[in-house]
């Protein structure tokens, strides 16, 4: 535990910080998880509008800094090879 008021403050703020940044990145992944879904269903229209909601909160979450620019890169390869596959 922290003695300085100061650095207790900033325990809070960093517990706090984590747990949105917990939670935006579990919303990453449900979108993510939301187009494989519509991919291994089979159904095109589905997985469009998946893609593009997904390769929003990718973009978004690059922007933000939850996610490093290069991996957002990866990701939105990925979805795109596997749309276009269909």
């Amino acid at each position: 535990m922290p003695n300085i008021k100061s650095a207790s403050k900033r325990v809070e703020l960093s517990r706090a910080a984590a747990a949105v940044n917990k939670a935006k990145k579990t919303a990453l992944k449900t979108d993510l998880k939301k187009f494989d879904a519509a991919v291994a269903n089979g159904d095109k229209a589905a997985a469009a509008e998946a893609y593009k909601v997904a390769v929003k909160a990718i973009d978004k979450a690059a922007v933000k800094g939850l996610i490093h620019k290069n991996n957002a890169a990866h990701k939105k390869s990925r979805l795109t090879l596997s749309l276009n596959a269909m």
